[in-house]
């Protein structure tokens, strides 16, 4: 793609360019498309867990925001295979719950948490691109959904459980067809693809197009980013090989025993490689399934 026609990547503005808030109409684009109404974002909120470390393009959470609602939005970029990462979204998102109720605050304050989950990886079995998740109460016997009673400005009302309780999104981008006819479709086509129409009118990717050009980051900016997609390109290139040989040699290894010890054998070897080539501790272990101290022999 020619210079003035580039898009960066999400994965790296989610990072460094959507915290500005001269950017938050991409973010907000992208929500008004999955969540289906205007949520405009106030602030953009630190904690812990959104904090740049040494391995930070293995990313945990990218941005927690807060919208005019008060609601809490978290997205996450997750570019490699993580072991129990339904769990990691489970335990984000309860933390975050518990970080924005102050002690002795009544239960009325606990604030909704939308978890947006952008995977580049194999998360499981399933044919779309796109999941939703919501918490509803069903009756066991009558099949009705309950509703509850909630009090808002003075005002008692009824509420689905639905409406309080945290809301799930998982993209697997790796699982669109490259078809893009609707706006989650187009959205796809930027997260897969780096391609924006240029006639689009989806909100979110109007706004990418302006803000996110290459050409728009200062020459220090295109150099770092430059560097991050050669990585990327590198890290991928080592683990679909090492993968590949691993799986290979597990095969020749026969069935039953002697596949389990073909594997471990072929997961340590992967390691090697994947160590060797610069790629941080924990990545390893997670995509080896390999144990720390297994990692940390190989390592002496």
């Amino acid at each position: 793609m020619n210079d003035d026609k580039r898009i960066v990547r999400f994965d790296w503005a989610v990072k460094r360019m959507l915290r500005d808030k001269a950017n938050f109409g991409v973010l907000e684009g992208l929500m008004k498309v999955l969540i289906g109404e205007d949520l405009r974002i106030d602030e953009i909120l630190e904690s812990e867990s959104n904090q740049d470390g040494f391995d930070d393009k293995f990313n945990r959470v990218d941005i927690k925001a807060k919208n005019s609602r008060g609601d809490i939005i978290i997205v996450e970029v997750q570019l490699t295979r993580e072991l129990y990462y339904l769990e990691r979204i489970l335990y984000g998102v309860s933390k975050t719950v518990t970080e924005h109720i102050s002690l002795g605050s009544k239960y009325d304050q606990v604030k909704k948490v939308y978890s947006i989950n952008i995977l580049y990886f194999d998360l499981g079995r399933g044919k779309d691109f796109l999941y939703h998740g919501t918490t509803q109460f069903r009756g066991v016997h009558t099949g009705d959904f309950l509703e509850v009673n909630t009090k808002e400005k003075g005002v008692i009302s009824m509420r689905s459980p639905a409406d309080i309780f945290p809301e799930y999104y998982l993209i697997r981008v790796n699982e669109f067809n490259d078809v893009a006819t609707t706006p989650i479709e187009e959205w796809l086509d930027y997260l897969k693809n780096d391609h924006i129409k240029e006639d689009t009118k989806v909100p979110g990717l109007q706004e990418a197009r302006e803000k996110l050009a290459y050409l728009r980051m200062t020459p220090e900016e295109r150099h770092a980013y430059d560097r991050h997609i050669d990585n990327l390109m590198i890290q991928n290139d080592v683990i679909d090989t090492a993968r590949e040989e691993g799986l290979a040699q597990g095969r020749e290894e026969g069935l039953a025993q002697g596949f389990a010890r073909g594997r471990n054998a072929a997961m340590v070897e992967m390691a090697k490689k994947l160590l060797a080539a610069g790629i941080n501790k924990q990545v390893v272990v997670q995509t080896t399934g390999l144990s720390e101290s297994e990692v940390d022999s190989i390592l002496l």
